[in-house]
């Protein structure tokens, strides 16, 4: 049975560490897949990287639906390709609760991973699932979207984050 796993708050070291390639999709893997979709659901988010549960694999689970029942898993995930066309979008991040602002990223993406099977594929992406695509891919090489704001707005997050945690360990 997945299990819950615990997740990386900003700003966490471990968040900035660049995770390295599965060399192989077994089952240790997909107990991973598992119990990350277990934690993203619970939240509840649309997207976590195994970086933020300090795994440092290359490995993405994603769910833009509405009904939160179409888990994407990208295992070793590549934009191959990104438009050049860009837009904003207002991101929310679950290492970084209750924050959300603005990024700019490619409107349109083309991936390739590995599925839970192995095997490789790819699909475009649009709107939500382009964002979180990008979004989650960041966090493999080590980057949060915090990271695409002023260095003030980065000073504030971090004060406000640092800040609830004392309360939470004060409570």
């Amino acid at each position: 049975m997945a299990k819950t796993l615990s997740i990386l708050r900003f700003p966490d070291p471990r968040l900035f560490k660049k995770a390295k390639p599965v060399a192989a999709v077994d089952d240790r893997i997909r107990e991973l897949v598992a119990d990350m979709a277990r934690t993203m659901y619970e939240a509840p988010g649309v997207g976590l990287a195994a970086t933020q549960v300090d795994v440092h694999e290359r490995v993405v689970v994603i769910d833009v639906s509405e009904q939160a029942n179409e888990l994407l898993v990208l295992i070793n995930p590549e934009i191959l390709w990104r438009s050049d066309e860009l837009k904003t979008h207002e991101e929310g991040c679950l290492s970084v609760p209750g924050v959300y602002d603005t990024v700019e990223r490619a409107d349109r993406v083309r991936v390739r991973a590995l599925g839970l099977d192995g095997q490789p594929y790819e699909f475009d992406a649009d709107g939500l699932l382009a964002v979180c695509v990008q979004h989650e891919i960041d966090h493999l090489d080590g980057k949060v979207f915090v990271d695409y704001l002023s260095p003030l707005k980065q000073s504030r997050i971090k004060t406000r984050l640092r800040k609830q945690e004392r309360q939470a360990a004060a409570a």
